[in-house]
């Protein structure tokens, strides 16, 4: 499987951001996909993850309330919308995808995008 994320940029604090990631290959229902971050200097954090079948959601702490996952399984696509975004929320944002349950691991996740850059400014 190969995935794609773009969306990312520069935004000032309070502003909002959507990412998408398309995935190609072979998908299919039992596929999990999700958003890892990483800012310099720090460890890959979960973000969020979702089933690809079931709809179900997953969200980091740092998430709970500003970020929304969501995806279009006629795309083979999903999205992250991002809003009341902070200057900490900087980082590369990385979509991943696993075959399985909903998890908040990175190491559990086999197949990964090549990043997109997310930059708030205070």
């Amino acid at each position: 499987v190969q995935l794609q994320a773009f969306g990312g940029g520069l935004v000032q604090a309070g502003g909002s951001l959507r990412l998408s990631c398309a995935a190609s290959g072979r998908t299919f229902g039992g596929y999990t996909m999700g958003w890892f971050r990483q800012a310099p200097g720090k460890e890959r954090e979960f973000v969020a993850a979702i089933g690809w079948s079931g709809g179900s959601t997953y969200y980091g702490d740092s998430a709970k309330g500003r970020f929304t996952i969501s995806r279009d399984s006629a795309k083979n696509t999903v999205y992250l919308s991002m809003n009341h975004l902070k200057p900490e929320d900087t980082a590369v944002y990385y979509c991943a995808g696993r075959s399985g349950g909903l998890l908040p691991r990175a190491d559990r996740y086999s197949d990964w995008g090549q990043g997109t850059q997310v930059t708030v400014s205070s």
